[in-house]
């Protein structure tokens, strides 16, 4: 089995959706995504929390088998963010953003973790994301995030990140500002040729496209009755599909297709409840079944 790295936040959220709200639970883009990644491989993690950080959530955390040795505490309080759905669900407002401990974050790399199979710089200042690409050599691997604060006032930073990934996974609105244009297919072909070799736009409901320059690839989001809370989809997306492709070892196309249907299945299981309410109850045996519903919503044969 891979070591998979994720370099991100860990935070306490507050979210508000027209089926119910939930105040100061477990967030955080890195706290989504090792625990999705976690039910495919070792997972890495390295983040900063404040002295006020819960010990049920450090104890779940290491319950899934995450090893956070990386995991910093501080004086001061933890990362915090205040959000609000309405019954479109594809975006929150933000109300609140408290930095907090993880304004001053500088990542520190154990030695343990220095030679991982596949890396993740989850959503942080590309400069920090830079910052941990000096530190480590050069991973198989190098997946990032990142989110139009950075792409609209850090872009020259962020392309210098982007020169050194082979994947970047942002979502539709993210890659129209960093390709700036309308058309995602012209915005892949700008963002491949200054480096990624696969980018992958995560579409809410709609799906998510992948593309590089071999083809592109569509997959629908699973059709679900009950969502709850959108808050960490992307990430967990993030999580089960860079988790299943550290796990396989396998870095053909057809290996990434279908690690794209495993990350849309943890995301569609996020969803169902608030923070990572789902995750916590979540069986592997689910997580296949899932993926065999998926692969029928998706096949057919061609008859003619």
């Amino acid at each position: 089995m891979g070591k998979l790295l994720v370099v991100g936040s860990v935070a306490l959220d507050t979210v508000k959706t027209p089926f119910g709200e939930v105040s100061e639970v477990l967030g955080g883009s890195a706290t989504f995504f090792s625990t999705a990644a976690s039910y495919f491989t070792s997972v890495d993690l390295i983040a900063v929390v404040g002295e006020d950080f819960p010990p049920q959530h450090l104890d779940f955390l290491k319950s899934r088998g995450i090893d956070v040795t990386g995991l910093e505490r501080r004086p001061g309080a933890t990362f915090r963010w205040k959000g609000e759905y309405t019954h479109q669900l594809n975006e929150a407002r933000t109300l609140d953003t408290k930095l907090n401990v993880f304004e001053t974050f500088r990542p520190r790399i154990p030695d343990a973790y220095r030679s991982p199979d596949l890396l993740f710089l989850g959503n942080i200042d590309p400069e920090l994301q830079l910052d941990v690409l000096q530190k480590l050599s050069r991973p198989p691997l190098v997946a990032c995030d990142t989110m139009n604060f950075w792409i609209n006032g850090k872009r020259d930073a962020l392309w210098r990140v982007l020169e050194q990934v082979d994947i970047l996974i942002i979502n539709d609105g993210e890659a129209r500002a960093l390709g700036e244009d309308s058309n995602l297919v012209k915005v892949a072909k700008k963002v491949l040729a200054r480096g990624p070799k696969h980018l992958i736009i995560k579409r809410g409901e709609y799906g998510v496209l992948m593309f590089n320059e071999k083809q592109v690839f569509g997959a629908p989001a699973f059709p679900l009755e009950d969502v709850r809370d959108p808050t960490g989809a992307g990430d967990t997306f993030a999580g089960g599909f860079l988790g299943h492709l550290t796990a396989t070892g396998d870095r053909s196309l057809e290996a990434f297709k279908q690690a794209i249907i495993f990350g849309s299945v943890m995301a569609s299981f996020t969803v169902e409840a608030f923070s990572l309410d789902r995750l916590r109850i979540l069986d592997y045996k689910e997580v296949q079944e899932r993926f065999r519903a998926f692969k029928r919503l998706t096949h057919f044969e061609d008859i003619s």
